[in-house]
């Protein structure tokens, strides 16, 4: 066999090889489908977590293969699972609570609010309301019409139990994925570092590193930090009797993600503490939920993120309401990490400071600034 014949074989087998091994990826993820938003958690919380853990690994090596990793879970699932899971109970509760609210209403009519005359247009509204809101079935037929085929709104609270037994599986997989990450992480570490340099070179491990600090400062910055801010604000609305108290923390955790979101959630609670009269309780959440989100928003987060990987409001909010859009919760973490790893590489790209796109850092912001 002549020299050019070997090199055209020695090309199609390596042809032959990526296909193979791109069909057995493919192959491998069809079949782990159901299991990936989990593992995608359990690597997400095992980068927030790894810093400090190798620090406590590394000072008791002993310990490295069951009890550390196994508290590490522990840890996760006392801080973590468990608010979750009284949080998610109460959410049952509070949706049982609507649902008999939404037969009552679907029986008797909803009455029309006194406070619809003092609104703008508020003799129109009424009209609206009486005709279509106030008559038996009308809440029903509303629902209906914006959700055609959905069985309903009372359809909704039947699907509550699968879902929360469902993510109470996905929870058990989760912490599974997670002790093995934490147990093995420093071998899997130095495999992804290998990895990434054989198929990108000496720049992909870097880049490697800037999307590990990426999901690493999202974490610590948006969902810790929310998850605070719910924490502590939930709290308040529990004490002040704020109704459906766990909703709303809830939707304070999630839009705290957002810079001043939480505002949406605290403002909405004292709304309705306003309406039911308690107006010092209004008050009082008022300035409590400004003084959480001021300290959290200018002293907390900035501290966990780091200048690495800060985001524009813009792009958070977008990454946030795209990653959710795309992949589901899991998205709240992926869609702003991936914005800020696009936003480091274009940062080197146009030489603002040194990485792989830009290995001078910053011998291209004078000419960028000429450009401009």
């Amino acid at each position: 066999m002549s020299r050019t014949e070997t090199a055209t074989a020695g090309r199609g087998q390596r042809l032959m090889a990526i296909i193979a091994v791109g069909g057995l990826a493919a192959a491998g993820l069809w079949t782990l489908q159901m299991f990936l938003h989990p593992i995608g958690w359990a690597a997400i919380i095992a980068m927030a977590l790894w810093p400090s853990y190798a620090r406590i690994a590394a000072r008791r090596p002993g310990q490295a293969r069951l009890l550390l990793p196994a508290a590490g879970v522990s840890l996760v699932a006392l801080l973590f699972v468990l608010p979750l899971v009284m949080v998610g109970q109460a959410v049952v509760e509070d949706n049982a609570a609507v649902m008999q609210w939404v037969r009552d209403a679907q029986a008797n009519g909803v009455p029309a609010p006194d406070v619809l005359a003092h609104l703008p247009w508020g003799d129109h509204l009424a009209q609206w309301w009486n005709e279509n809101l106030s008559l038996p079935g009308g809440l029903g037929r509303i629902a209906a019409h914006g959700h055609p085929g959905s069985g309903g709104m009372l359809a909704t609270g039947e699907k509550v139990v699968v879902a929360a037994a469902h993510r109470a599986l996905q929870v058990v997989f989760m912490l599974l994925v997670l002790f093995f990450l934490l147990r093995d992480g420093a071998r899997l570490g130095r495999a992804m570092q290998v990895a990434t340099t054989r198929a990108f070179g000496a720049g992909g491990e870097k880049v490697f590193e800037q999307v590990v600090a990426a999901v690493r400062g999202t974490v610590n910055g948006l969902v810790v930090v929310g998850f605070g801010e719910g924490v502590l604000l939930g709290l308040a609305y529990e004490l002040a009797a704020v109704p459906h108290a766990a909703l709303l923390a809830l939707l304070t955790g999630l839009l705290s993600a957002i810079p001043l979101g939480a505002v949406v959630a605290y403002v909405a609670a004292a709304g309705f503490l306003a309406a039911a009269g308690q107006t010092g309780w209004a008050l009082a959440i008022l300035v409590w939920g400004s003084l959480v989100v001021f300290v959290a928003d200018h002293f907390v987060r900035p501290v966990l993120i780091g200048g690495s990987t800060r985001l524009p409001f813009v792009a958070v909010l977008l990454g946030i309401v795209g990653g959710i859009e795309a992949w589901g919760l899991i998205g709240l973490v992926l869609g702003p990490a991936l914005m800020a790893a696009l936003l480091l590489l274009w940062r080197e790209w146009v030489g603002e400071h040194e990485g792989p796109l830009a290995p001078g850092g910053g011998s291209g912001e004078g000419s960028a600034a000429t450009a401009l």
